[in-house]
């Protein structure tokens, strides 16, 4: 990258639409271009990261959500000196796990975690590219209550104002790098 841009005019420049996916009248969020350039993704996981660096108490853990949360997630755990847990769809987790079904923006999906994912009382951070309806983060933040752990917050690359998903998130903090 040449020239200095601001991380939100990164994900603006870098996030490309492709309409009509996964079905028709849905807008993909692409993140592949962004992704693919690394000083563009190593601001981006700073940024994500930002709010919990100096937190107190500190973030145990990151979970990242199937599948591109995790792409997130990971460098963000690492970044926080935190583990990284994956919450993933139903039937791709061994051992018992927590489960929770929601409806998105043109379905319906179940997510799980491990039951021992989490010590009691963690501190954890949701990341993930996109907030949409806000329906995959209201139901990762049941399954990391579910495990017994705590949500610090959640922090996006996107959030679709316009499909108002914070009416479900409830008191909790989010951070998102684009609003729109």
């Amino acid at each position: 990258m040449s020239e200095v841009r601001s991380v939100d005019r990164l994900v603006a420049d870098l996030v490309r639409d492709v309409p009509d996916y996964p079905k028709p009248g849905v807008v993909f969020k692409d993140i592949t271009p962004l992704l693919a350039e690394p000083e563009a993704f190593a601001h981006t996981v700073e940024a994500l990261g930002a709010p919990w660096r100096d937190a107190t108490p500190h973030v145990d853990k990151v979970v990242g959500i199937e599948a591109r949360g995790f792409i997130l997630a990971a460098p963000v755990a690492l970044a926080l000196g935190a583990g990284f847990v994956p919450v993933r769809k139903a039937g791709k987790l061994p051992g018992p796990t927590h489960a929770r079904s929601y409806a998105l923006e043109y379905g319906e999906e179940t997510l799980e975690v491990q039951q021992d994912a989490f010590a009691p009382g963690d501190r954890v951070l949701i990341v993930d590219d996109v907030l949409a309806t806000g329906g995959t983060v209201e139901a990762t933040n049941a399954l990391v209550r579910d495990a017994g752990a705590l949500v610090a917050g959640i922090s996006v690359l996107l959030e679709l104002t316009f499909l108002a998903p914070r009416t479900r998130t409830g008191d909790l903090t989010v951070h998102s790098l684009l609003p729109v």
